[in-house]
Formats: C-alpha cells, sequence, structure tokens
C-alpha cells in the first residue's frame, strides 16, 4: 500500500488562484470546535495559493461573512469561540458555471461578490458532517472536500457506522441501540440487555462527537442518568460494551487518480489525569495537561502495518473521500477492533489528525493543499 503523501497546486481547469469558502461553526453542539478549528486553518493556508472567503454558520444556522482572523476563533483560556449573526448573509451559487456568491443585506440590493472554486466545509456534527451540508453542496454543483452525502451519513451515524463496518468484515465491539424512547417505555428489558454487555460500558448520542454527551458506566444504578445525558444531544443511544485495550487513531488521505487511500503513522491517546474516566470533551479541548498524545504511537512495525491497512479497509467500507480518522482499539492479546470513523476530525494544529500527519512526513499548511487539491480533482455528481 502506497503512502506516500503529495502535494500540487495545480487547479484542474485553469491557471487561476482557486478560491476557497472556508466554512465554520454550525448548529451542532460542537459549534465552537468547528470554529477553533476554522482559526487553526485561517492561519496556515497559504495565501499565495489561495483566496478565501471565511463564512460563519450561527447557532441558529444563519450563514454570514465573519473575519479573517484566526485569533477570533480560537480557544483561549477556556474560552470558546461562536460565530455571532452579523449584517451580511450569504448566499451559495446555486448551480451557475460562474458559482458566483450572493451576500444580502438589509435595505440593499442582492450583490455578488465573486465565484467560489470549493468549499472547505470544517463543520463538526449534525447539519455539517452529516451528509446534510454535502446534499446541500452537490445540489449546488459546487466542489467540496471530504466525504459525500452517504459516506458523511454513515460516518455520523454510530449505529448504521457499526452495521456497515461489520457487513464489510471488519472487527467491531459489542453494543446495543436505544431508538428514540424505548429505554423510558421498558426500562427493566433493556437494563438486563445492557446488563449482558458487560460492565462498563459506554452509552453515547449515536450522532454526535468530540464526546458529548458520553458516559462511562460501571453500576447499572447509574444507566438512567448516562441515557439522559446522552438524549440531550441525540433521541437515539448507542451503548457499547467496555473494551481493555489502548486507543489507537490513524489518519487517512483519500488517493490520487484512482490510487488506494494514504494512511498516516498511528498515533495513541493516554489519559493520565484521573479526573477523566475516558477521554471526553474536557480532555480533549480544556485540559491538554492530563492527556499525552504520543505520536507515533509505540507500536511494533507489523502493528503498525495493520492498524494502517485496518484504517484504509474503514475508509473504504463508508466509501469515504478526502479526509477521516479511524480510531481503534489495540486488545492486550494484539488485536485490532475499529471503534469509529469520523468523517471530519479535529483539525487544529495541535488535533491528532494533522499531527499524525506531520509524523509521517506531511505538514499541517501541505496537508490543508492536499485537501483542497482532492476536492479540485474531484468531479461533482455521481461519482
Amino acid at each position: 500500500m502506497d503512502t506516500t503523501p503529495t502535494t500540487s497546486t495545480v487547479r484542474p481547469d485553469s491557471g487561476a488562484r482557486p478560491r476557497v469558502l472556508l466554512l465554520f461553526g454550525g448548529r451542532s453542539g460542537e459549534h465552537a470546535i468547528s470554529c477553533a478549528t476554522a482559526g487553526g486553518v485561517l492561519r496556515a493556508i497559504d495565501r499565495t495559493r489561495y483566496d478565501v472567503l471565511p463564512v460563519g454558520i450561527t447557532p441558529s444556522g444563519r450563514w454570514v461573512l465573519v473575519e479573517d482572523d484566526p485569533d477570533r476563533w480560537s480557544i483561549v483560556d477556556g474560552h470558546l469561540p461562536e460565530v455571532e449573526d452579523g449584517p451580511l448573509e450569504v448566499l451559495l451559487p446555486q448551480g451557475s458555471d460562474e458559482r458566483a456568491v450572493t451576500v444580502l443585506e438589509a435595505g440593499v440590493l442582492p450583490r455578488q461578490i465573486g465565484a467560489v472554486d470549493v468549499v472547505f466545509p470544517l463543520l463538526h456534527g449534525p447539519f455539517g458532517e452529516d451528509g446534510t451540508l454535502q446534499g446541500l453542496l452537490e445540489l449546488a454543483d459546487v466542489r467540496y472536500v471530504g466525504a459525500g452525502v452517504l459516506a458523511s451519513a454513515v460516518g455520523m451515524d454510530k449505529h448504521f457506522m457499526k452495521l456497515v463496518l461489520a457487513g464489510q468484515g471488519l472487527p467491531i465491539g459489542e453494543f446495543t441501540v436505544l431508538r428514540p424512547g424505548a429505554f423510558a417505555r421498558n426500562p427493566a428489558a433493556w437494563t438486563e440487555t445492557i446488563r449482558g454487555l458487560g460492565l462498563p460500558v459506554f452509552v453515547k448520542p449515536a450522532r454526535a462527537g468530540s464526546s458529548l454527551g458520553i458516559s462511562r458506566v460501571d453500576d447499572l444504578a447509574d444507566l438512567p442518568a448516562a441515557i439522559a445525558a446522552a438524549e440531550l444531544h441525540d433521541p437515539k443511544i448507542v451503548v457499547e460494551a467496555g473494551i481493555v485495550g489502548r486507543e489507537i487513531e490513524c489518519a487517512v488521505l483519500g488517493g490520487r487518480d484512482g490510487a488506494r487511500p494514504r494512511a498516516s503513522l498511528p498515533g495513541e491517546i493516554v489519559v493520565t489525569d484521573t479526573r477523566h474516566g475516558f477521554y471526553d470533551f474536557e480532555a480533549k479541548y480544556l485540559d491538554e495537561a492530563g492527556v499525552t498524545l504520543s505520536c507515533p504511537a509505540d507500536l511494533p512495525d507489523a502493528l503498525v502495518r495493520e492498524i494502517r491497512e485496518v484504517a484504509v479497509r474503514t475508509f473504504e467500507a463508508v466509501g469515504c473521500e478526502g479526509l477521516a480518522r479511524v480510531d481503534v482499539f489495540v486488545t492486550p492479546d494484539g488485536d485490532v477492533i475499529v471503534n469509529e470513523i469520523n468523517t471530519m476530525p479535529g483539525f487544529t494544529p495541535f488535533s491528532m489528525y494533522p499531527r499524525m500527519w506531520q509524523a509521517t512526513g506531511l505538514s499541517y499548511a501541505d496537508l490543508i493543499d492536499e485537501l483542497l487539491q482532492l476536492a479540485l480533482h474531484r468531479p461533482t455528481g455521481l461519482r
């Protein structure tokens, strides 16, 4: 498997500098993380190669022109950034050859502010990472970075993700699914079903990320509270059996010109602060001192090869494009078990996805360039 990263700045249809609509924020609970990711990309993207148009989506869903200022979108001293409403509302092109973006302002005639060649959607969670935005961009006939409609939807929903991965012969852990209202209708029966998974279990919203709403349950008496916490983010719940093993991640990039996807060297997450029972939201974004991120992970060469191959197979199983991070467990016996695929992983310079590519020989700025070039060379529509 050829995993050598390549970069190019050749635009497929002209020699002009491509214009990138950098889209972030959104309606999900991961709004602030999306803003922080945008700050990292704004700081690193090569302005000699790309024109950048930053557009934020407010928590209510309004698209607005925002500041092209990396510091404005950073997490500082625990303060989480947010896209605020503004006077300039943005409309995407409607499938025209010009691909022109329109701005609406109260009391002013609509005006166009130039064409966009590609959208870089740095949105996490529902209404951005789940196929809904991808469908909108497909309808508008606009190129974009990352997975398409189906792969985004499957990757976002842990229930269907597990079904697809198992159907492709990939190893996954035991789990059960609580559909909306199921536990409330028959808590005793569901408690017994979950007891069969063994303890601990992890109770998760089926369609959320950044560890939002996830609880580790070591005593079934705590199960109702864990389910209630997950339901704050999603009415559908996934309950997973705990797996003893090391938490390993692997970054994947789409292949060029029909080649297979490329996998990075794997990285490892070790939670060192005992206040965190697992790699939760606070450990990820607000308590860096409580977590050790080892990249590349200290693993035997044969196991590294297996993890990279499993990551590529996972990427291919859901029909992913562009980028994804595949999270696995490595058991004490050396088995590799897929936990999940994330089709728009954390993408700040300090996130594991770019750090793993850095360890593999691809810098953050070159990684951004490669993702944009993959999108620019990919046709719109069915493929």
